[in-house]
């Protein structure tokens, strides 16, 4: 059995901090979308880029994760959330 370096298969050293972009129409329901997300870890929500004409709003999650498995699992809650139009 292989011993694990705690690597995921992309290279990443976890734990570490991720970053998420995610873009939605609704600030305010965007901003609790990702706190509701983060499921209770330590997370950093910031406002990034509005488009133009204000229809879409782009945050970032800075959330700290433990594994691949994690990290993906959070992307896929983002991913899912009925506020959600777009994560990176």
């Amino acid at each position: 059995m292989k011993k694990s370096d705690n690597k995921g298969t992309a290279g990443i050293a976890y734990p570490c901090r991720w970053l998420y972009k995610v873009i939605g129409p609704d600030r305010e329901k965007l901003q609790e979308a990702l706190q509701e997300s983060a499921g209770g870890r330590s997370c950093t929500v910031s406002s990034s880029r509005s488009s133009s004409g204000g229809k879409y709003h782009c945050f970032n999650l800075e959330v700290a994760v433990a594994s691949e498995e994690e990290r993906n699992e959070i992307y896929q809650t983002i991913k899912s959330h009925p506020d959600v139009t777009v994560v990176l």
